[in-house]
C-alpha cells in the first residue's frame, strides 16, 4: 500500500509509557490488533524492532530511530513533540501525529485550577495545615486571599488549551487578552488578542500570566528576567506549558526579590525537579509534577486519535490528524 503500514493483521503497535495503562485500555476494544508495552527504555529498546506503530512521549530517543527498522508511525502520547527529531523521522520515511487536544479540557482545567488556589491561598492553607496552625484573620489587604472577578489574565498561546482557558476564566469574570502568533485566526472566548511580538506590552496588565504555548526555539525561555520585570509585583505565573519556556534561574530570582507575588507550575526544566532547587521550599510557589494532562480519560483520548490516524492510512490518505511529518 501507498503508505507501507502493514495490513490489520500484520500489523503490531507498541505502547512505551512509564505509566499510562494503553494496552490494558485498547485490547478493551477488541481490535485484534497485536500489541506489546513496555514501561521502561531498556524494555524499549529491546522490542522496538517489532513495532510498526509506536504510542510514546517520555521515553522516546531520537537514537532508536536506528533500532526501528519496520517502523511506519509515532503517535504521540503528549501534545507537545519537541523531543522528536522531525527531520530525521521525514528522512526515514516515519509519520508523527501529536496528541494535541486529547488533553485541552484536563490542562485548562488544571491551569484555572491553579490561578484559583493561588488568588484563595490554597497552597498557604495546606501548609498551615500541615503544621497545625489555624491562621487568624488579616487586618492588610494586600495579604488577603482575592477574588478573580475584574482580574486579568494573560494566556500565552490562544491554542486549544488557551482557548478552553479563556472560557473558564470568562466564567469567573475575567479580562482575558490572549497572544498567539495568527492574530486573525480570532479570539474566542478571550476579550483582546495581540500577537506573540506584544507580551511585553500586555504583561504590565496581567494580574495572572498563564503559559499554554507549546515549546519551540520562538517560546524557550520566553518568560525571562525581562518579562519577568515587566509583571506587577502582585502578579502571579501559571505555567502548563513546558519548563523550558521559562527562565528557572530569572524565576527563582523574582520569586525571591517580591518582583511577583508568586507562581503556581505544573512543569520545570529539568524534571523531576531536583531536591537542590530552591523552587521546593518557596511559600509562594505551587508546584504539581507535570500532571496537568493526567485524567482517567486520557488513554483513551489517546487511542482514538491512534484509531483515526491508522484508518486514515489504511484508506490510504496521506494527512494524518494532529499531523507534525
Amino acid at each position: 500500500m501507498a503508505t507501507g503500514l502493514p495490513s490489520r493483521e500484520d500489523l503490531t503497535i507498541c505502547f512505551a509509557h512509564v505509566a499510562y495503562r494503553m494496552a490494558e485500555r485498547f485490547a478493551l476494544r477488541g481490535t485484534n490488533i497485536r500489541h506489546i508495552e513496555v514501561r521502561t527504555l531498556e524494555d524499549f529498546q529491546a522490542r522496538i524492532p517489532e513495532a510498526d506503530v509506536v504510542l510514546v512521549s517520555g521515553l522516546w530517543r531520537n537514537e532508536l530511530l536506528k533500532r526501528a527498522p519496520k517502523l511506519k508511525l509515532i503517535q504521540s502520547i503528549s501534545a507537545g513533540v519537541d523531543q522528536y527529531d522531525k527531520d530525521a523521522l521525514k528522512a526515514a520515511g516515519v509519520r508523527l501525529a501529536s496528541a494535541q487536544g486529547a488533553n485541552a479540557r484536563a490542562v485548562s482545567e488544571h491551569a484555572i485550577t491553579l490561578i484559583l488556589a493561588m488568588a484563595r491561598q490554597i497552597h498557604l492553607g495546606r501548609d498551615n495545615q500541615h503544621q497545625r496552625h489555624w491562621r487568624g484573620m488579616i487586618g492588610d489587604l494586600a495579604q488577603r486571599e482575592d477574588e478573580l472577578g475584574g482580574k486579568t489574565l494573560v494566556i500565552v498561546g490562544l491554542g486549544r488549551i488557551g482557548g478552553r482557558l479563556a472560557q473558564l476564566a470568562k466564567a469567573f469574570d475575567m479580562h482575558v487578552i490572549g497572544t498567539r502568533r495568527d492574530v486573525s485566526a480570532g479570539k474566542g472566548a478571550a476579550d483582546e488578542v495581540v500577537p506573540d511580538s506584544k507580551l511585553l506590552d500586555v504583561l504590565p496588565r496581567a494580574d495572572f500570566v498563564a503559559l499554554t504555548c507549546p515549546l519551540t526555539p520562538q517560546t524557550e525561555r520566553l518568560v525571562d528576567a525581562k518579562a519577568l520585570g515587566a509583571m506587577k509585583r502582585s502578579a502571579f505565573l501559571i505555567n502548563v506549558a513546558r519548563g523550558r519556556c521559562v527562565d528557572e534561574a530569572a524565576l527563582i530570582v523574582a520569586l525571591s526579590s517580591g518582583s511577583i507575588a508568586g507562581a503556581a507550575l505544573d512543569c520545570t526544566v529539568e524534571e523531576p525537579l531536583p531536591q537542590d532547587s530552591p523552587l521546593w521550599g518557596m511559600p509562594n510557589v505551587l508546584i504539581t509534577p507535570h500532571t496537568a494532562g493526567e485524567t482517567r480519560r486520557y488513554e483513551d483520548n489517546v487511542l482514538d486519535l491512534l484509531q483515526e490516524n491508522l484508518d486514515r492510512l489504511w484508506r490510504g490518505e496521506t494527512v494524518l490528524k494532529n499531523q507534525v511529518v
